[in-house]
């Protein structure tokens, strides 16, 4: 079942919708999404951290209406932790119940091989659906309804696990050594997310559509802003907005992304600051800047970079 199999989008619905959902998308996010639900491609999303990669998969999954199901990447993570699980404590339970009947499935059996014909019919129910753990990834395949599967930071995986990844991505199916081949029940809308801490394989690339989220320009964040914290004054914003841009042109170790503009403009709320100045600037960058060298530099630097957003 497609996404839009209950309710007809265009680039600008879908845009609007996001909007509803709390998400400010430009023409390149609303052309991506609305592309990856009509071809039922995944899509692979990359930019610096902050800048709402994972928030586009939420509100993706409200606007569709499909559970939102989850896998954060991280060195080391492999197909078991990803894929499923047995569930010992019940396959444990069930061998106990099973040595105790043991006299009654054997009796009668005639031979060694008609014995453990029927002791193997017990070994096939003991790795059955019935005793599978789902993790993220089997759990969106066998969403009824279809899901919204993020696959978060891949570029913190190992290669390996990319590699493995590929059959999900092409086919919207899996293997389970004991149970076969597992198919979507209805295809998963699936955003991978990457911060570029390392090149992806080309294998993986070519089966995604491509989305890069960039830092927001001076007016697409003005209207975060306003969405997201509408208490603030229009000045305010402006100003904000300003100095945030142009601090993301300095020689930072981690240049602000939206998430931190929203936490010092609601932190400016919190404190009741009407207008920059450098005292209030000052005061707050640690909430702005997440590396002390970055915060001593700028701090040093607030008279020019203050005087630069006046002008």
């Amino acid at each position: 079942m497609s996404l839009f199999a209950s309710k007809q989008f265009t680039v600008e619905s879908l845009r609007a919708g996001l909007e509803a959902q709390g998400y400010i998308a430009s023409d390149a996010i609303a052309l991506t999404l609305f592309l990856a639900a009509q071809l039922e491609k995944p899509v692979l999303v990359e930019g610096p951290p902050g800048v709402g990669k994972t928030e586009l998969a939420k509100a993706a999954s409200a606007l569709f209406d499909r559970t939102l199901i989850r896998l954060q990447c991280y060195e080391g993570l492999d197909e078991a932790k990803a894929l499923y699980e047995w569930k010992y404590g019940k396959q444990l339970l069930y061998t106990q119940v099973l040595k105790e009947q043991l006299g009654d499935v054997l009796r009668g059996a005639q031979g060694l091989a008609e014995s453990v014909e029927r002791l193997h019919q017990f070994g096939d129910i003991f790795y059955s659906r019935e005793f599978l753990e789902p993790r993220p990834l089997l759990a969106a395949l066998q969403e009824e309804k279809g899901a919204v599967l993020l696959i978060d930071e891949i570029d913190k995986a190992d290669q390996e696990f990319e590699a493995f990844l590929l059959e999900l991505l092409s086919d919207f199916q899996i293997s389970v050594p004991e149970l076969g081949t597992v198919k979507a029940k209805s295809k998963p809308l699936v955003l991978l997310t990457s911060n570029n801490q390392r090149e992806l394989s080309e294998a993986l690339k070519r089966r995604c559509l491509h989305l890069y989220i960039p830092y927001p320009d001076a007016a697409l964040e003005r209207c975060i802003l306003a969405k997201q914290v509408p208490e603030m004054s229009g000045t305010l914003r402006d100003a904000l907005v300003a100095f945030v841009q142009r601090l993301r042109q300095e020689d930072l170790r981690k240049a602000p992304a939206i998430s931190e503009t929203l936490d010092w403009a609601r932190t400016l709320l919190l404190l009741h600051v009407d207008a920059l100045d450098a005292g209030w600037v000052e005061r707050t960058l640690a909430v702005l800047l997440k590396h002390q060298d970055d915060v001593e530099r700028i701090g040093a630097e607030l008279p020019r970079l203050l005087k630069a957003e006046r002008r």
